[in-house]
């Protein structure tokens, strides 16, 4: 028989945890909606538009290769990406890494994609049909782009080697609330996203040093298919991640986003902005939003 005292610590545990951790509609009401005007919600949620407010306050982005916004323009496709090897292709106004296609470099007259999966002209162009159409971003007609492949320092490579990790960083107000790491896994297919198998790792926001990790929803201390330690991390240029961080805050009018960074070897690069950044932030870090907004006096 379970020890009663066990039993009730771990009640009065997990009803203390359960209550520092902010809900979807409390992030919403309390926060997104207080902090950002929902006409400015826009600036977020399409990249060129992201882009150019970046560029603007001399934060460093994604050279913008071509930018497709008909069906007509896809004739010269092939002609457009020759003087590319690698480039990413992407929906201007996507969200959650959905129609995301990386390309890392050529094989005869086809593309290999960052898992290794070949893509002819053809299907390029079907997957810039399906972009065009809006099959990525709510049914609404959009644009596809095709920006530099960012390339990450040797120190995320070898922590991520099967894609591109990003560093994500809440803001309220200006101020960095909570960050993480995520990186591509086998399961994840080479994508940064947690609901396609990604590894969120939890950052400490004063050290920039790793302080939890979870995969699949469960608690690790390595990669699932490396096998390297991703607890007790100190990450480099964390003085500039946090920078750019605010830099960006202070160029747009939300003042509650989500910050996407990646690590090159020429420093930083603002990957995009999210208004309503994810909750999963708070399982990487083993910490609740509410408790961490609270403590920066963002009630």
């Amino acid at each position: 028989m379970k020890n009663p005292f066990s039993m009730i610590t771990g009640w009065l545990r997990a009803r203390e945890n359960s209550a520092s951790v902010l809900g979807m509609n409390e992030r919403n009401l309390r926060y997104i909606y207080v902090h950002n005007e929902r006409k400015h919600f826009r600036l977020a949620d399409h990249k060129l538009l992201t882009k150019d407010i970046l560029k603007k306050a001399g934060v460093s982005v994604p050279e913008t290769y071509r930018v497709y916004s008909s069906f007509y323009e896809l004739s010269s496709l092939e002609d457009d990406l020759s003087g590319y090897r690698d480039f990413v292709i992407k929906p201007a106004q996507g969200s959650g890494g959905e129609g995301i296609i990386v390309v890392a470099g050529r094989q005869g007259s086809d593309w290999i994609g960052i898992s290794g999966k070949m893509f002819s002209a053809y299907d390029l162009k079907k997957h810039i049909s399906d972009i065009l159409f809006g099959v990525y971003s709510f049914d609404l007609n959009d644009q596809a782009v095709i920006e530099e492949r960012v390339v990450q320092n040797s120190w995320m490579s070898r922590l991520s080697p099967l894609g591109l990790a990003d560093i994500r960083v809440i803001l309220c107000k200006e101020e960095p609330v909570m960050s993480m790491t995520r990186i591509p896994t086998k399961a994840s297919s080479g994508k940064a996203n947690l609901h396609q198998g990604a590894i969120g790792v939890g950052i400490d926001i004063e050290s920039g040093v790793t302080t939890h990790a979870i995969h699949a929803s469960e608690t690790v201390t390595t990669h699932p298919d490396t096998f390297e330690p991703v607890i007790g991390l100190k990450i480099p240029h964390w003085d500039k991640v946090i920078a750019a961080a605010r830099a960006i805050a202070g160029a747009v009018p939300l003042k509650y986003l989500g910050v996407d960074i990646a690590l090159t070897e020429s420093g930083v690069v603002v990957l995009e902005i999210n208004v309503r950044p994810g909750l999963q932030i708070q399982n990487a870090n083993h910490r609740g939003l509410r408790e961490a907004l609270l403590t920066e006096g963002w009630s």
